[in-house]
């Protein structure tokens, strides 16, 4: 090979186009997500902080976000970006030698704040304070065309803030998203309130704040009627079915299905008002990773609805509702997608915990077939029974008498209640059959003077002679 060949051939570049690797992180995740991925980072700013007890982890935390025509705000009080975090809290992605995050945080990929800050503009201010760390870095408009720049420059700010926390700017607006944060802004405004107040349900209620365009957001949790004080111990009461184990990977599960309300009445059931109504409310399955609503009030066979012989949703189904809680020190453990608006269904540890999902849908679905028809017996069933959260279902049940360990995959510990059923119904009439010859049966006909078409006549009327006469003693 010649010289001119040599240095013809000598390097490919395989770097990657700024443009494109941009354009394609951003492509498959909405608006409403990459918001939430930001959510994400605070709380997980909480967690490093290890500040919180036990059971208001997240109280006195709070994030605000404000959007309009121009800019999009998110500023949170959540401990900021440490500066040695800097290295990896900045790049596409987490390189293999990145530190182990603190147990329970979700990020997985590293890719959260910088996927929102491109679906949003082209141009962000990020200002951080971590105790004696106080940066900010700004992206400027040129870097998301200049190909070979790749780096960020921080730069220190002298003046301390009253907490630590970060605060994100995004301007130059995307084309669509200006639209959404101007016209449409009271429409989007609601539309980030309700998916918050389901997403981050679990989380605000142990003590986080999020305010949108200055509104509260309030938690939309699910919650089961448990009756705490059934007539003795195995009596019949309305009570959820309870799953909990920990994988040999240390990931905790407790999983409790069961009724939100009474079962409906068949002009509910019939009703396409009531339909509706119950299609955006509590029935269906709500799943959780790390406090973190990943699927809220699911009915699909993606937990279990008409799959493996338990029956497709139906209106007659709108008082049942599961919750499935995973924790995990490490998140890449969780069964979630990038996203972590769903879940990744293909992962073995979802597979098995999906059939104890089944195995306590099944017994509710039973009960509701049982008892369809007598929604007035059932609402007394229920009247004692508390409407408890997923927390105060795991305090109580701490109290409880699991009645059965598993041991088979998964293993576990599970409570399965014992439900109301209806009273067998005896039945009032019994079938009288009998052979006879049918010379004394013809006998028969002519002694009772009766035409027949069938022996049956004479057996009948025999038997209405005997009870005639029965009656007159």
């Amino acid at each position: 090979m010649t010289t001119t060949e040599k240095i013809k051939y000598a390097t490919i570049s395989a770097s990657p186009v700024k443009s494109f690797f941009v354009s394609m992180l951003t492509r498959d995740i909405t608006l409403e997500d990459t918001i939430l991925d930001l959510l994400d980072n605070c709380v997980d700013g909480i967690i490093r902080s290890k500040k919180s007890d036990r059971d208001k982890p997240y109280k006195g935390y709070r994030a605000e976000i404000d959007f309009n025509a121009d800019l999009f705000t998110i500023s949170d009080n959540c401990g900021g970006i440490p500066w040695k975090m800097h290295n990896y809290a900045f790049r596409m992605g987490k390189p293999t030698n990145t530190p182990v995050d603190a147990a329970g945080t979700v990020g997985v990929y590293g890719i959260g704040m910088k996927r929102a800050i491109f679906k949003i503009g082209k141009y962000c201010l990020i200002t951080t304070q971590n105790g004696p760390d106080r940066y900010e870095i700004e992206i400027a408009t040129p870097w998301f065309t200049d190909e070979k720049d790749w780096n960020l420059t921080p730069k220190y700010t002298r003046k301390p803030s009253t907490e630590d926390g970060t605060t994100i700017v995004i301007g130059a607006l995307n084309d669509g998203i200006k639209e959404q944060f101007d016209k449409d802004r009271d429409k989007f405004t609601g539309e980030l309130i309700d998916i918050i107040s389901t997403n981050y349900a679990y989380i605000i209620n142990k003590g986080f704040q999020v305010k949108i365009n200055g509104q509260t957001v309030k938690p939309r949790d699910t919650k089961l009627i448990f009756d705490i004080n059934p007539l003795g111990d195995k009596a019949p009461a309305i009570q959820p079915y309870i799953f909990k184990t920990k994988t040999d990977d240390g990931v905790e599960v407790f999983l409790a299905v069961g009724f939100t309300r009474p079962i409906p009445t068949q002009s509910e059931i019939e009703s396409e008002q009531e339909q509706k109504r119950f299609s955006s409310e509590d029935a269906g399955w709500t799943i959780i990773c790390n406090d973190r609503t990943v699927v809220f009030c699911d009915r699909t066979e993606l937990t279990g609805w008409g799959d493996a012989g338990i029956p497709r949703f139906h209106t007659q189904f709108i008082a049942i509702s599961g919750i499935v809680e995973f924790k995990s020190d490490d998140a890449s453990k969780l069964p979630t997608t990038t996203t972590k608006r769903g879940i990744n269904a293909n992962l073995p540890i979802y597979a098995q915990i999906k059939n104890k999902m089944r195995e306590g849908m099944r017994q509710f679905t039973d009960y509701t077939n049982k008892w369809k028809g007598k929604a007035d017996e059932v609402k007394k069933q229920m009247q004692d029974g508390n409407l408890l959260s997923l927390n105060e279902i795991k305090e109580f049940s701490q109290k409880v008498d699991f009645n059965r360990t598993i041991r088979s995959f998964p293993a576990g510990e599970q409570y399965k209640p014992t439900l109301p059923m209806p009273k067998k119904i005896e039945p009032t009439k019994r079938r009288i059959t009998f052979v006879k010859d049918l010379s004394e049966i013809n006998r028969i006909a002519e002694y009772l003077d009766t035409p027949y078409s069938d022996p049956s006549e004479i057996g009948v009327k025999c038997f209405d002679i005997v009870l005639e006469e029965a009656k007159q003693e």
